[in-house]
């Protein structure tokens, strides 16, 4: 797998916004095949930064209704990426 199919966007939350100041931590939405050594590889190919540790976290999901009509929108999963002090990844400056 190429390093941007494993990272799929950014995500950018009131929450994830928090952890950048505090712990130096970026989340991500990542392909649902993807392990942490995969998305550890992929972030520092894209970014060239150092990687710490990743968190993955399998988002089930949600049951929807249109009418009588009942669906669900596709899970997802998202990875929190830990870095080493004083890199930084400059798509989530300014936000």
């Amino acid at each position: 797998m190429d390093a941007r199919d494993i990272i799929l966007r950014p995500l950018v939350t009131e929450k994830s916004t928090g952890l950048i100041g505090e712990r130096n931590q970026y989340t991500f939405e990542v392909a649902p095949g993807a392990n942490k050594t995969e998305i550890k590889r992929a972030v520092e190919e894209i970014f060239k930064v150092k990687v710490l540790a990743v968190n993955t976290v399998r988002v089930p999901g949600k049951t929807k209704r249109q009418g009588r009509f009942v669906g669900k929108t596709p899970e997802t999963r998202k990875a929190v990426v830990t870095l080493r002090a004083g890199d930084r990844i400059e798509v989530f400056e300014g936000v």
